[in-house]
């Protein structure tokens, strides 16, 4: 399977230049690549962030879709772009996975109570809800698991060869 590194390389190589003001960041799991740059600041632009990203999807669809193909043959996951203005982030064409868990009475009761105040509307989109906490609580933490993460990965990488 590939490193992050080299899926990063690869798509840096194929992004036509004034796509991004600087590098997409890439995020990768086993099912899916997603590709997300910075719009380049247009001081012309009367439009807000919103139609910017609805515009630059339109104009770039193509060229997207070919990238992607030749991607997902070599990279054998799914890619998903997306495009940030300022604060704004929006991402297109992303996947949406099943995940199946086994969970105990108090761990359910949990979803239930976030189902029956409004914040969820099933179980499953309760989970997605606290997942998505979770990460915006914890970023930092998160953030040095994968440091550490991808520290793993360079030294399994220098090491010996079955």
């Amino acid at each position: 399977m590939a490193t992050e590194s080299e899926i990063r390389d690869w798509f840096a190589a194929r992004i036509p230049a004034g796509w991004f003001s600087g590098p997409p960041e890439i995020e990768a799991d086993g099912d899916e690549i997603l590709v997300l740059g910075t719009l380049p600041d247009d001081p012309a632009a009367k439009e807000g962030a919103e139609e910017r990203i609805r515009r630059f999807r339109e104009e770039s669809r193509e060229q997207r879709m070919r990238i992607a193909e030749e991607g997902q043959r070599r990279f054998r996951r799914k890619v998903s772009w997306g495009a940030r203005v300022g604060d704004h982030a929006r991402t297109f064409t992303t996947l949406s996975m099943p995940v199946m868990t086994r969970l105990r009475q108090p761990e359910r009761q949990v979803l239930d109570t976030l189902i029956a105040a409004g914040v969820a509307r099933s179980r499953s989109e309760a989970l997605a809800w606290c997942v998505r906490l979770v990460a915006e609580k914890q970023a930092e933490w998160l953030k040095d698991l994968k440091s550490a993460l991808q520290a793993v990965e360079k030294a399994r990488a220098k090491g010996p060869r079955l």
